[in-house]
């Protein structure tokens, strides 16, 4: 069949590549000029499969409550009137609920060790580079009373298939030594060894190329404007070109991948999904010699950021703000993490030249991603992922292929149609 991928970040381009390996003839369509330069262009670089969990859980509401009127909160709601921004919190606190949780999580859980395992089958290969590095997340505590809960956490979560490891304060040093000197007080971690880490940015444009070079057909500098029907099923897709016109583009099946921008495009053929934007903000720091950085890739939970190595660069990333399709960079948001970096690794000489960067994850209130069939039957959707769209790129793509070429994917995640 000839499909048509609608998008050409970390998930539409794995898509692609996998729709291609399954025989199919493939054209991807984005706006920019280049692969992954959107959600996939500057995130947190964690490949965190043992630590696929919803936001929405019951610990949830307490501290939205808690954040109120923090500028440099966590998660931050920027209540506008919007009534799919209000639909969506009401859903999500819906989500929150304890059972609503735990399917989730095992839904999340079940995808993400999936798509790590094909990410490995792909990096051998393909021999693809991406400033990988295989050190495990560790996930770090200041409060002694949080860490109890995750170990508790921790434990349900290996009876999942989750390798997590409860560490000491000793133990987390000696994992990391960078974090000696820092004036905190440790309380200890968790210890996800099978976790990865990588520039999801240079992965996509890399992969990119692999599938260009097996014939996948790139168009940048491509806006989808909507989606044409014909009977039950999708005849076209009109695109604009940044010179300026429109044009129609046909294929057999078509998949939408825009990240935080699908729902935009799904409502031109009559079709709601739950996702809605999270602006996120990370900062890029690039290291000089005799600086002290982090070897493993970490999770500070009291800040909720996140650190990976990439490469001769620190990324830096985290927060949520529920603000719709706003990419301004916050600098006081921005300023706090930078902050938090230099309290944390403060011999760093570069820290004042830190890149900033905003962009939009495309969240449903489970959590949960949007994979599979619409109501037409050749209309399929690969969107929806939050925060792990890069851990669970290539397990959702491998399984949009194997849904389009008529096969069940070999994973237990609620696929839809």
């Amino acid at each position: 069949m000839r499909v048509i991928v609608l998008g050409a970040g970390v998930v539409g381009t794995t898509a692609a590549w996998y729709l291609s390996c399954a025989g199919h003839e493939v054209t991807v369509i984005d706006r920019q000029p280049d692969a992954g330069l959107e959600t996939s262009f500057a995130n947190g670089g964690q490949i965190s499969a043992s630590h696929a969990e919803p936001w929405a859980n019951p610990s949830t509401p307490a501290k939205v409550l808690k954040w109120l009127g923090r500028e440099d909160a966590p998660l931050l709601f920027r209540l506008r009137a919007d009534p799919r921004q209000w639909a969506w919190a009401l859903a999500f606190l819906v989500e929150c609920l304890p059972a609503r949780s735990l399917a989730n999580t095992k839904q999340l859980l079940a995808l993400a060790l999936y798509s790590r395992d094909r990410l490995a089958e792909l990096r051998r290969d393909t021999g693809i580079e991406y400033d990988h590095r295989a050190r495990g997340i560790l996930q770090f505590f200041t409060d002694a009373a949080e860490l109890e809960r995750a170990a508790a956490k921790a434990a349900f979560m290996r009876s999942l298939g989750s390798e997590r490891e409860v560490k000491s304060a000793a133990e987390t040093l000696a994992l990391e030594p960078a974090l000696a000197g820092a004036p905190i007080a440790l309380a200890g971690a968790i210890y996800t060894p099978t976790d990865e880490s990588g520039d999801a940015c240079k992965f996509t444009q890399g992969l990119a190329k692999l599938a260009g070079a097996r014939g996948v057909e790139f168009r940048f500098g491509c806006a989808a404007q909507r989606l044409e029907i014909a009977g039950d099923r999708v005849s076209s897709v009109v695109v604009a070109s940044a010179a300026g016109g429109e044009a129609r583009i046909s294929g057999d099946a078509y998949v939408v991948a825009l990240g935080s921008y699908s729902p935009l495009l799904l409502r031109t053929a009559g079709i709601r999904v739950p996702v809605y934007p999270l602006k996120g903000y990370s900062i890029t720091v690039p290291l000089g010699e005799g600086d002290v950085a982090p070897e493993a890739s970490l999770t500070d939970e009291s800040a909720k950021l996140v650190f990976s190595r990439l490469g001769e660069r620190l990324r830096v990333a985290g927060t949520a703000e529920l603000t719709g399709y706003d990419t301004a960079i916050n600098r006081v948001r921005c300023e706090a993490i930078v902050r938090r970096t230099r309290e944390l690794f403060p011999r760093l000489s570069r820290a004042d030249r830190a890149e900033f960067w905003a962009g939009l994850r495309p969240a449903t209130p489970s959590n949960v991603p949007l994979v599979g069939r619409t109501r037409y039957p050749n209309l399929y959707l690969d969107t929806g992922h939050g925060t792990l769209g890069w851990t669970m790129a290539a397990g959702s793509g491998h399984a949009l292929a194997d849904i389009v070429s008529g096969l069940h994917p070999d994973v237990g995640f609620r696929f839809l149609g």
